[in-house]
């Protein structure tokens, strides 16, 4: 498990500090993984954004690329870097489309809109939101209960969402047969059968409100 989150409750992340701006292409990640590094790399594990605060620019593309996000009231949303004429590297022209889709995309990339929890939860942007100052501790609670799912089906079923996102349905279900099929040898399955069996039914958790 990973969980991404801001240095304290004020911020998640306001993206790259403009005044060094003219620097971005001397950053060794360019060709690679993206200026700030991660655009292009995959964890290989869930991924959590705890949002507090400002989360603008290249921070919003930090947190598209986590798996889903858990924003406090108090965060805000923007590609406010569209003011001085700084594009989004980071892939934030790729993930925010397939988050929010392509309207909704534009609409932030195009507008330099600040959006507020409410109207990012909305949009789908985020997943859940709890009072400011709890995005960590809720982020942990939901890390915490994933860890302790059996890993081989999480890992496997997340690879298979990823890579496949864009690829026609029948070369998706063509993908999700392979690699489910590997898992359903896995010892981890053969023992969660068994735990259904003798009656350990533990109760799924659930999202503030319901």
């Amino acid at each position: 498990m990973l969980v991404v989150t801001g240095a304290g409750p004020l911020s998640f992340c306001s993206g790259a500090d403009l005044e060094h701006g003219g620097t971005l292409l001397e950053h060794p990640y360019t060709d690679k993984a993206g200026p700030m590094g991660f655009a292009a790399l995959d964890p290989g594990k869930p991924t959590i954004g705890a949002i507090n605060g400002y989360c603008f620019a290249g921070g919003m593309e930090l947190a598209a690329w986590c798996d889903f996000r858990i924003a406090a009231a108090n965060a805000e949303f923007g590609v406010l870097n569209r003011r001085w004429g700084v594009p989004l590297v980071d892939g934030g022209t790729q993930r925010l489309p397939r988050i929010v889709g392509q309207a909704n995309a534009l609409y932030l990339i195009e507008t330099g809109v600040r959006i507020n929890a409410q109207r990012a939860l909305t949009m789908g942007f985020v997943q859940e939101i709890v009072p400011a100052g709890e995005a960590l501790r809720r982020a942990i609670e939901l890390a915490t209960r994933i860890a302790g799912y059996p890993q081989s089906s999480i890992r496997a079923d997340r690879a298979v969402s990823l890579s496949t996102f864009g690829s026609s349905l029948a070369d998706g279900l063509k993908r999700e047969a392979e690699i489910g099929r590997a898992t359903l040898l896995d010892p981890e399955m053969v023992a969660g059968l068994e735990r259904f069996a003798s009656g350990d039914r533990p109760e799924p958790p659930r999202p503030p409100g319901g």
